[in-house]
């Protein structure tokens, strides 16, 4: 079955039917007094006083108010008849049952997960997830717990995600646990998957905390901190090299000064030094010859 429209009437109009039906049931009743105080009892105002009382009891239980972003899930003796999504006053089949279902937009945050991710590495992750339910019908009979269902396979794919991306990827080209863009889309995609049969549809899913585990966090700060040590100094050597090659062309174009091959390794040496260097260099000035 598919989530289909419930038959329904104004709420309104059903209730103009009702007072006249009490009204009939008040005229029934002085009718049926009037003629057993003249001793002769009316049978038409017996039927229609029963008939009257049967009828407002009927357009009674018809009555339902929905709420603005809310469904009613109609039932008659266990059939599903459809579903009342638009809000107001209406009348629906009298004698059915009616469960109301929220289509406002929801979220929750999953609980901090210990996980390995692809390395092996125990992290920390935790996500926020916004939904919001499309098909009552499936919400309300594809699963028990719709609100639950998504919690749970909220959590599944957390892990499923963490366990598939490293938390840091040395490749450049490779997505991470830290890519919070690529992740986000992934995960509202696979969440997307695992709820369509519960009728929720995924509005967002994105990561809000993400660690290494404190068993590991200490070894993975120095690592982390030799790796930028690593991508500064490579960066400071390929700026260097280019500093001396430049160097030495402008000295080769001008002819200010003419070098052997000795001197020129010299001159690299200690440009490389100078410019590499953590620490400030103390100049020693030549007041000697070129090759003193």
């Amino acid at each position: 079955m598919e989530l289909r429209r419930a038959f329904r009437l104004n709420g309104f109009l059903m209730l103009g039917v009702l007072l006249v039906l009490i009204a009939l049931s008040v005229a029934a009743i002085a009718a049926i007094g009037g003629a057993q105080s003249d001793d002769k009892a009316s049978p038409v105002g017996v039927v229609l006083l029963v008939v009257a009382i049967l009828a407002a009891v009927v357009v009674l239980t018809g009555f339902i108010v929905v709420n603005p972003n809310q469904a009613k899930v109609v039932q008659f003796f266990g059939n599903y008849i459809g579903s009342v999504n638009e809000a107001g006053f209406h009348w629906i089949v009298p004698f059915s049952s009616r469960r109301g279902i929220s289509l406002r937009v929801r979220n929750f945050e999953t609980q901090k997960l210990k996980v390995n991710d692809s390395d092996g590495n125990p992290v920390e992750i935790a996500a926020v997830v916004v939904y919001q339910v499309v098909d009552s019908y499936k919400s309300a009979f594809a699963v028990d717990d719709y609100e639950g269902f998504v919690q749970t396979q909220a959590e599944t794919a957390v892990r499923h995600l963490a366990t598939t991306h490293p938390y840091q990827s040395d490749d450049a080209d490779g997505v991470s646990l830290r890519n919070g863009s690529e992740i986000a889309s992934e995960l509202t995609v696979e969440l997307s998957e695992r709820t369509a049969l519960a009728g929720i549809e995924i509005i967002e899913a994105r990561i809000t905390h993400l660690a290494y585990a404190p068993e590991i966090a200490q070894a993975m700060l120095v690592r982390q901190q030799a790796a930028q040590v690593v991508a500064a100094r490579t960066r400071i050597v390929e700026g260097a090299v280019g500093m001396v090659g430049l160097a030495l062309d402008r000295l080769a174009e001008q002819g200010m000064v003419e070098l052997d091959e000795e001197r020129k390794a010299t001159m690299v040496s200690n440009l490389l030094v100078v410019l590499c260097g953590d620490r400030a260099v103390q100049p020693i000035v030549n007041t000697g010859s070129l090759y003193a």
